[in-house]
């Protein structure tokens, strides 16, 4: 069975990553690292995820990169929001805000 509540769900590591990009142009490592604090550490982003969503977003056109250097002085590969990908990211978060509405009001009824 499939619902927007399934297609949510796989999205999430996308949305996250598009959102941690939307300010500024981050490598790989640094955006997993972002998602990590910006949590609590309460979602961790394995670079067997990380990696292959990346790419995909890449060629989805939400994403552009070029090579540069890090923090660190190394070679690293940045990734920075298209204009596609914006587009993206709000409509995917209006979708998430309605979503997790909706699960909220069934395990919180009355906690509008």
């Amino acid at each position: 069975m499939t619902s927007p509540a399934g297609d949510m769900l796989r999205g999430t590591l996308e949305l996250l990553i598009l959102r941690t990009v939307a300010d500024e142009p981050r490598h790989g490592y640094g955006i997993g690292r972002s998602i990590e604090e910006a949590t609590g550490e309460a979602v961790k982003v394995e670079e067997g995820s990380l990696y292959p969503a990346l790419y995909r977003m890449e060629r989805k056109e939400w994403l552009a990169a070029e090579w540069g250097t890090s923090e660190l002085g190394r070679r690293a590969k940045f990734y920075r929001i298209t204009r596609a990908g914006r587009a993206h990211l709000k409509r995917e978060t209006g979708e998430w805000s309605r979503f997790t509405a909706a699960v909220r009001s069934v395990l919180l009824p009355g906690e509008g």
